[in-house]
């Protein structure tokens, strides 16, 4: 029987906010940056990152560098900066094993997403990746969804599972797409959004779900 789970990747598959404070510190001193752009790019930053923040971050403070430069110094710094551990990997590696289908889907610009899963490892344990920056839309829109089935070769017609650690992104998008779904605890529940098939601390604990399912 196929099987097939998609994964978010920041906070999920991967520590993006310590990866963001080391990539933050770094282009700032790369760049000579005042500690108001390092404050602004600390707050502007938080949620996500694209190439547009850096235009407005050389528009705000009138560097010198340009937008683009900027960005890709920024992309690099964080794909050297993100961390996935050692057990998230062993515990992809194990479900491919198993005859598992692994999808990524993540909210984020295409590059540094792709830069991401490049710099963990992830890259070479999943097969397929939808990104927000992709089709210009994010989760929980049905369409990326669509789009990492169609690049994991999967229906999601089938049946799979989501795992994430956004609420309505994540699960609210998963039951849209007709998927189980694996919430990793954290962040508020919004009222009135159907609860989760599972909820777990941490990612090895859904992939241990995953792991069991297999062997039903």
């Amino acid at each position: 029987m196929s099987r097939f789970a998609f994964f978010d990747l920041d906070g999920t598959l991967a520590d993006r906010q310590s990866a963001l404070s080391d990539a933050v510190s770094g282009l700032c001193r790369a760049h000579a940056l005042a500690l108001d752009a390092e404050q602004w790019l600390r707050t502007e930053l938080v949620d996500r990152a694209n190439a547009a923040d850096f235009v407005r971050l050389r528009e705000v403070f009138g560097l010198e560098a340009s937008a683009a430069q900027l960005w890709q110094d920024y992309v690099s710094l964080m794909a050297v900066a993100v961390t996935c551990r050692p057990e998230v990997l062993e515990g992809l590696a194990r479900l491919r094993a198993a005859a598992w289908t692994i999808g990524v889907i993540t909210n984020g610009a295409g590059d540094i997403q792709r830069a991401k899963l490049a710099g963990t490892g992830l890259a070479g344990l999943i097969d397929g990746v939808a990104v927000s920056g992709d089709l210009e839309i994010r989760k929980p829109d049905l369409r990326l969804f669509e789009l990492a089935a169609t690049r994991c070769g999967v229906s999601l017609a089938a049946g799979g599972w989501m795992v994430g650690d956004n609420p309505t992104g994540d699960i609210g998008g998963g039951h849209q797409a007709g998927l189980r779904t694996i919430w990793l605890r954290g962040r508020p529940w919004p009222e009135g959004l159907s609860p989760a098939h599972h909820v777990v601390d941490d990612v090895t604990d859904a992939i241990t779900i995953l792991l069991n399912e297999t062997s039903e």
